[in-house]
């Protein structure tokens, strides 16, 4: 089935081409726009979510610690004992969340996948190159 003729000159056609790849560039550029805002929308929600946990926890560990000083001191052992058991306790439980929090937030990847793929294969269409 064979449309209707086309009678443009080949300058036309380039003409075209040019305005139709910058339609393209502007368009893929918009799309990893979207992609990164997305990422980096829930990378922000992570690291808001495990920063109000940590000053949670250091505002109510304060007191807790505090606590278990006292009690420690009141069971026999020597004040300077007791806060660094406490201490080293608290250190570790620490560390854990910390830890737990940044692995989360390293697998949450930035990079614009599917804008890298459809650049991807516009350069091959461009170029005339199969899959």
């Amino acid at each position: 089935m064979a449309g209707p003729a086309d009678n443009r000159t080949l300058g036309e056609l380039m003409s075209e081409l040019s305005r139709e790849t910058g339609t393209l560039v502007r368009k893929e550029l918009e799309l990893a726009t979207i992609e990164l805002t997305s990422r980096l929308r829930e990378a922000g929600t992570q690291i808001a979510v495990t920063s109000a946990g940590g000053a949670l926890m250091y505002a109510g560990l304060l007191v807790l610690l505090a606590a278990f000083v006292a009690g420690l001191v009141q069971m026999g052992l020597q004040p300077w004992l007791a806060a660094f058991i406490v201490a080293a306790a608290t250190m570790s439980l620490g560390y854990v969340l910390m830890n737990r929090g940044l692995a989360r937030l390293r697998r949450i990847p930035l990079a614009p996948r599917q804008t890298i793929e459809t650049l991807k294969e516009s350069a091959r269409w461009t170029t005339g190159q199969s899959a």
